[in-house]
C-alpha cells in the first residue's frame, strides 16, 4: 500500500488561479491529470459553489466553501487549448450569476464523456514554454482527525521546536 504525504497540500484556491492566470491571458491553459494533458477542445460545462457542513470521523464540526470546476475532456472542431482569459471570461460570467468566493477550496470534475467523473484537485499554474500548465491529482479521502494531528506533530519536530537534546538550532 502507497502512503500518501498529506504534509504538502496542492490545492489551491479559485482566486490564486485567476491572479496567475491574468499574468498572460492569451496564453492556452492546459490542464493535465492522469499523466495526459486534456484534448485541446476540453469544456467548461458546470461550476457549482457550495457551503458543506458535516461531521469528522471524530465528532468534529467541519464547514467550508468549495467551488466545482466540470472539465469535459473531448477533442472537436480542431480546436486549440482554451486560452486562459477564456477560462477567466467564462468563470467571471458565472460569478454574474452564482456567488462564487475567491479562497474557497477548489475541485475539478473531470471526464471524457465515458468514464466516470473524477475528483481532482489543481496545483499553483506553471507558465512553461508559451502555456499555462495546470496539474491535477486524485483527491484523495483523508481523515481530519489524523490529518491535524499529523500537522501538530510536524510543527513539533521541526526546527525551531523542542528536540530530543533539547539544542536549539535556531536560537
Amino acid at each position: 500500500m502507497n502512503a500518501i504525504d498529506k504534509s504538502v497540500s496542492t490545492d489551491i484556491s479559485l482566486g490564486h488561479l485567476l491572479d496567475v492566470l491574468s499574468v498572460a491571458p492569451d496564453a492556452p491553459l492546459v490542464f493535465s491529470y492522469d499523466g495526459s494533458p486534456v484534448r485541446p477542445g476540453y469544456h467548461v460545462t458546470e461550476v457549482k459553489a457550495g457551503m458543506f457542513s458535516a461531521l469528522d470521523c471524530g465528532a468534529n464540526p467541519e464547514a467550508w466553501s468549495e467551488i466545482f470546476v466540470q472539465l469535459w475532456d473531448i477533442d472537436e472542431d480542431s480546436r486549440t487549448h482554451m486560452p486562459a482569459g477564456k477560462f477567466s471570461a467564462i468563470i467571471r460570467k458565472i460569478a454574474d450569476h452564482v456567488q462564487l468566493e475567491p479562497t474557497a477550496k477548489l475541485t475539478f470534475e473531470v471526464s471524457d464523456g465515458e468514464r466516470p467523473m473524477a475528483l481532482y484537485c489543481a496545483a499553483a499554474p506553471r507558465l512553461v514554454a508559451g502555456s499555462f500548465e495546470v496539474s491535477l491529482s486524485a483527491r484523495p479521502a483523508s481523515c481530519k482527525p489524523r490529518d491535524r494531528w499529523l500537522a501538530e506533530e510536524q510543527a513539533k519536530s521541526s526546527c525551531c521546536g523542542p528536540t530530543a537534546n533539547e539544542s536549539k538550532c535556531c536560537g
